[in-house]
């Protein structure tokens, strides 16, 4: 994740091998997208997705990991440029079941990600999940296999989906372990990020 962090870091980070970062707020993302157009990066957006910043994300990103809502996975569909081929996309699932979190609850997410699938211009690739923050290795363990064992059922049925994006700096090793093809590294590359002044997104 390279959200609060400079384009000079994310370019230093690009020199040193890294080629996808991830940002969760769409005007500083697009900043940094124009400091940073030279370089063949792969840009993810991880976080709650307004209604009104559905085309800057349709038209800008490569991936989008918080897909939670089939409207937004409508507006995306239909925003997203032809010329830029499908966009990558996750749906997003609550794992842990708090209010505070984004994502499908896990007895929903089958019936969404069909949906997600069937529209054009997105290419469904799998699932998302940001468990609870805790000590508990065991509880953090659960919450994984419980993606890993949706994606597994939506295999099942018929959707080829290959990846798991789950897993950050503090749990990232358990969340490997456990299945996941796609870490969400922030703090372990770049360090603790400084605290950042409310803003428009």
């Amino acid at each position: 994740m390279s959200k609060g962090q400079s384009a000079e870091a994310i370019r230093e980070a690009f020199a040193a091998g890294q080629r996808g970062f991830g940002e969760s707020y769409v005007q500083e993302a697009l900043g940094k997208m124009r400091e940073l157009a030279d370089l063949p990066i792969v840009w993810h957006f991880i976080g709650p997705i307004q209604s009104n910043k559905t085309r800057p994300v349709a038209e800008s990103f490569d991936w989008v990991h918080s897909v939670d809502r089939l409207k937004i996975a409508e507006r995306l569909s239909a925003q997203r440029p032809a010329e830029r081929g499908p966009l990558n996309v996750c749906v997003q699932v609550n794992v842990s079941g708090e209010a505070s979190k984004s994502g499908v609850a896990p007895e929903e997410a089958v019936a969404l990600a069909k949906a997600v699938a069937a529209l054009p211009r997105l290419a469904l690739r799998g699932l998302m999940t940001i468990p609870e923050p805790t000590p508990d290795q065991a509880l953090t363990r659960r919450r994984f296999e419980t993606l890993a064992g949706i994606r597994a059922q939506l295999r099942a049925e018929g959707l080829p989906l290959d990846t798991l994006s789950m897993g950050m700096s503090d749990d990232f090793e358990l969340a490997v372990a456990t299945g996941s093809t796609m870490v969400r590294i922030g703090t372990a590359i770049f360090g603790p990020r400084a605290k950042r002044a409310a803003a428009p997104q």
